[in-house]
């Protein structure tokens, strides 16, 4: 299963870098499989430094606006308990983790990797599907240089109508921040 999340590692001044990742999980969330491109921070920055921590939230804003490089400033954090990192302050869950592996013979690296700590902080929000339709648009939005532009605005447009119907302030200020970034591309 692939769990989408936010992921904080640490950049060569030591500050806290954060990008989504879609994280390979199996059974009692003990390990996970990343997968980043080679060309990405979060590669470099395991590299360097192999820790990190995995991040579960229900912040579609916060999703849509990592998946496109725009968050500015940073939200809060705190200091993780057993890695050298970052546990961002309003996470439901995370996971810190330590690199036990990697391959890069292929297109997308793959980081195996094993939790040391886990942390709850509060409550999942739910199910809502204006929560999903953002989180598939900032994931379309990441593609949309490969994907046709009519297909891409056409497939914006489908999850713009369950976000009207089923959101609340923040996924619509999300949907719109990524309307915004699909009308510069078009």
């Amino acid at each position: 299963m692939i769990l989408e999340s936010l992921v904080t590692t640490l950049n060569a001044d030591g500050a806290p870098h954060l990008a989504p990742m879609g994280p390979r999980v199996e059974g009692k969330f003990e390990r996970f499989t990343l997968r980043p491109f080679p060309t990405s921070n979060t590669y470099c920055n395991l590299l360097r430094h192999p820790e990190g921590v995995i991040h579960v939230t229900d912040d579609a804003l916060l999703l849509a606006k990592a998946a496109l490089g725009e968050v500015d400033p940073l939200p809060a954090m705190k200091a993780a308990e057993r890695v050298k990192g970052f546990v961002l302050a309003d996470s439901c869950r995370y996971f810190e983790f330590r690199v036990q592996s990697i391959d890069n013979s292929a297109e997308r690296v793959s980081i195996d990797v094993e939790v040391v700590h886990t942390g709850r902080q509060r409550d999942f929000w739910g199910f809502n599907r204006a929560k999903h339709a953002v989180v598939e648009a900032a994931i379309l939005a990441t593609r949309m240089h490969l994907i046709p532009r009519g297909e891409t605005a056409a497939e914006f447009e489908k999850l713009r109508i369950i976000v009207n119907k089923t959101g609340g302030p923040d996924e619509r200020e999300a949907m719109e921040f990524l309307d915004s970034r699909l009308r510069g591309a078009l």
